[in-house]
């Protein structure tokens, strides 16, 4: 495995971030490289001891990369590399319609303006994570618009299975993100998803979230196939 010591002032406070951002910055990326495969456990006493630093840093940064979907915790083992199979890749997006169409289904006769209003205000967060540059709170953005249905749908069982599903979308949407060469969604990629849900006609959106949820999935399909490898023996 490549990951190196931190320096000095990768483990100081510069340009105002802590050491647990750098710490998931680095192994955020080691993960989306396959530096860390997928299946590789993490031993937090020996990466610790590989980047120079404390263990209490580095659990947090463990934390927040489970709470990313890059990272699973598994019983007796700890945290482990998240994997995702060309399979899993048609399965979550097929999930993923099926889903986001029954959640506009049930909302669709109770939209309100305070929806719509919420509708443009995360579009807007989008547009401007995307504007400066920011791969990750773009990620975040894009699964907060996209969870607006679902919040308003007053479903437990449907909110709940996207609350599961949206951990593991982080990791589809990193890699998409790196198959397609870019920070983020296009800045007009949703333009027309927000306009169907503003409309009048459900036939309409329910075509544009099939359209809009499949588009550029075969790029992704084959940078998962590409990126494939076998699980890692764990870190150290």
């Amino acid at each position: 495995m490549a990951l190196a010591r931190l320096d000095a002032t990768e483990r100081g406070g510069d340009a105002g971030k802590t050491l647990r951002e750098r710490l998931v910055a680095v192994l955020r990326a080691a993960i989306l490289e396959a530096t860390l495969p997928p299946g590789t456990r993490l031993v937090e006493t020996k990466l610790a001891e590989r980047l120079g630093v404390s263990r209490g840093p580095l659990r947090e940064a463990i934390a927040q990369l489970v709470e990313e979907g890059l990272l699973v915790q598994v019983p007796y083992r700890g945290a482990v590399v998240q994997t995702l199979s060309v399979a899993d890749v048609r399965q979550i997006y097929s999930f993923r319609v099926l889903l986001e169409s029954f959640a506009f289904e049930l909302i669709w006769a109770q939209r309100t303006p305070g929806f719509f209003r919420t509708l443009d205000a995360r579009h807007r967060a989008l547009g401007y994570a995307l504007y400066v540059g920011d791969p990750q709170e773009a990620i975040k953005r894009e699964l907060d618009l996209h969870g607006l249905a679902y919040e308003c749908s007053g479903h437990r069982p449907l909110l709940e299975a996207w609350t599961t599903l949206r951990r593991r979308l982080h990791l589809v949407f990193s890699l998409h993100q790196r198959a397609h060469g870019r920070a983020g969604a296009r800045s007009d990629a949703h333009d027309a998803y927000v306009a169907c849900a503003k409309g009048d006609d459900l036939g309409a959106m329910r075509s544009e979230i099939e359209r809009h949820l499949r588009r550029g999935v075969d790029a992704l399909e084959a940078y998962v196939a590409q990126r494939a490898a076998g699980p890692g023996d764990g870190v150290g």
